[in-house]
């Protein structure tokens, strides 16, 4: 069942008229499944909640996202700071929707001006709500399958125990399937485990793919082993490369005015990780960082590195990390 996951920043009125709520964490999520001459498309908003007090989810969905739609009641400082964030995340494929507050006005021109500035020429401007029907059909014209022949990665956002079950391990396909047998090892504890079985949206199946959001049971494998931002793979797999401290060039942010100092302090977000790093060094353009905890890059090209600053204002993107390498 193709897949499109599209980060979502608007109202849950909007949301709610695209697609049927599921669950709710520090991300709302909402599905619309529908079957077209025997193939099943599925389209699964993730809206990041709590924005702009927390980054964390609105950079969450963006590690997992192919598509976005941003629903802008106005222009300022967070609306900003949420296009900079898509266009780091390479988001090129996106629907803005102007939609004032009851008695404002929001200026079309001035939000091309903005979108074109942050990366996100392509991106669709709607300078009035469009029909529902239509922006489904036009994200859906989008789905593609990912890149099955990567080795494994399923970044994880939660887990429990499920009586009759056990243990599960829930998050998203980023690159490979995984299949019911697979023996998976779970980063950064190195530890192993079965894949006992595999449900998505609420089905048992045999094998899941890139962009489904699965659920897989694990037997042999402790809890302590997971935790939100660990990863599953196979164990035979060269698909992650550990970073205990990492250099690269730091791709600006549009907008972003601050720099960056030795001995700052910074977080990477990538594939649901938001690891602390402290900056050893700059010499020129290559940064050197320290991480708190191990960072997991996946050896190939992926989905970028966004590098932020959580105390740097209104706008704590700071840019992408390129050529990221171990130190």
């Amino acid at each position: 069942m193709p897949v499109l996951n599209v980060a979502f920043v608007g109202s849950e009125e909007l949301a709610r008229a695209l697609a049927k709520k599921g669950d709710v964490r520090d991300i709302e999520s909402y599905v619309f499944k529908e079957t077209v001459e025997g193939e099943t498309r599925i389209l699964s908003l993730l809206r990041p909640l709590r924005h702009p007090e927390r980054l964390r989810p609105l950079l969450s969905v963006l590690n997992v996202a192919k598509a976005g739609i941003v629903e802008i009641a106005k222009v300022d400082a967070a609306l900003g700071e949420v296009l900079v964030a898509f266009g780091s995340a390479g988001i090129q494929v996106g629907h803005a929707i102007i939609s004032p507050e009851e008695g404002g006005w929001v200026d079309a021109e001035q939000v091309r001006v903005i979108l074109n500035q942050a990366g996100l020429e392509e991106w669709i401007l709607h300078d009035t709500m469009p029909d529902e029907h239509t922006l489904r059909e036009s994200l859906l014209s989008n789905l593609q399958t990912g890149d099955e022949n990567a080795p494994l990665v399923i970044p994880i956002d939660q887990h429990f125990n499920v009586k009759g079950v056990g243990l599960v391990a829930i998050g998203y396909v980023q690159a490979g399937t995984v299949s019911k047998h697979d023996e998976i090892l779970v980063l950064p504890a190195q530890e192993s485990g079965i894949a006992r079985s595999l449900q998505v949206m609420d089905d048992d199946v045999e094998q899941s793919f890139v962009g489904d959001r699965v659920g897989v049971a694990l037997r042999n494998l402790r809890e302590e082993a997971l935790h939100r931002g660990c990863i599953l793979t196979h164990t035979d797999s060269d698909a992650l490369v550990r970073h205990n401290s990492s250099k690269f060039s730091l791709s600006r942010a549009p907008f972003q005015k601050r720099e960056l100092s030795e001995g700052d302090v910074v977080h990477a977000a990538v594939d649901l990780q938001f690891q602390v790093g402290r900056i050893n060094s700059i010499q020129g353009t290559e940064i050197t960082i320290e991480w708190e905890q191990p960072l997991w890059i996946q050896n190939r090209e992926a989905a970028p590195v966004i590098i932020a600053q959580l105390d740097a204002g209104n706008m704590r993107i700071m840019g992408v990390a390129e050529g990221i390498t171990p130190a």
